[in-house]
């Protein structure tokens, strides 16, 4: 993939999309997605994951709450992705992300996910670039064990704020008290390197991108949902999937006793 450099790139929607239409717009999506959702589960021949990626205050969590929080929690699974445990980094990098892999039929989000490992670990020199590359190639890999092993579709969401919408969000979390339960002092630290993260996501899109990124506009929430809920529902869409059919097509109401 050529070189991104996010700074050329806008954190706000194009101007030709409208707040209220494109919330109409999502909210028709949602319905459609809901139905392809429960399709899915059905057929059980395919698995969607979404690794959502962002910086501290990007919108991760509002996504898995408006986008797939209307979905049948049976067929809905998140996990989000902190430091590792002793146990975990007792293993490989990729250890305990293997096992949230997501099954035939189902959507499993990432909140946050490996790419951490390449991520924050170098911002913060914890890893040499080394290690980095080495974990880059491993990365490809697993993502194309997934893809080419279990027909895993996978969407990777980067969702691209600006320094001041981040900023401005992180200081919400200090006022409004619906929001002070995300504060974490920690936050800002991070924020004050914001620049060194976009390089760390620039170099995770040149050299990890053989399942491509789709870099998502943040400063506004609505517009970052329909993006992310447009793909989804274009990618389920592509499936072509049907519903089984009993026994090849029998019905074992039509057999008589």
């Amino acid at each position: 993939m050529p070189s991104v450099k996010l700074a050329a790139i806008p954190t706000t929607a194009p101007k030709k999309f409208g707040k209220d239409n494109t919330k109409e717009r999502l909210t028709a999506i949602l319905g459609e997605l809901d139905d392809l959702q429960n399709l899915m589960y059905a057929e059980h021949k395919h698995s969607l994951l979404v690794v959502l990626q962002g910086m501290d205050a990007s919108g991760k969590d509002g996504v898995i709450r408006d986008v797939f929080g209307t979905m049948n929690p049976m067929g809905v699974r998140v996990q989000p992705f902190k430091a590792p445990t002793p146990e975990e980094a007792d293993h490989d990098f990729l250890w305990r992300i293997h096992q949230h892999a997501p099954a035939k039929g189902m959507i499993q989000v990432f909140n946050r996910s490996h790419y951490e490992d390449v991520l924050i670990q170098r911002v913060h020199n914890w890893i040499d670039v080394k290690t980095a590359y080495k974990r880059f190639n491993a990365i490809n890999d697993f993502e194309k064990l997934l893809v080419q092993h279990n027909n895993t579709h996978i969407l990777k969401f980067y969702l691209h704020v600006s320094a001041e919408a981040q900023w401005a969000r992180l200081e919400e979390r200090t006022k409004d008290p619906r929001k002070m339960w995300k504060y974490n002092e920690k936050d800002f630290a991070e924020a004050k390197l914001h620049k060194e993260y976009r390089k760390a996501y620039e170099d995770v899109f040149k050299y990890c991108n053989d399942v491509p990124w789709v870099i998502v506009p943040a400063d506004h929430n609505w517009y970052k949902e329909y993006v992310i809920a447009k793909t989804v529902l274009d990618t389920l869409k592509s499936l072509k999937m049907k519903f089984p059919k009993l026994n090849g097509g029998k019905n074992n109401a039509d057999k008589k006793p």
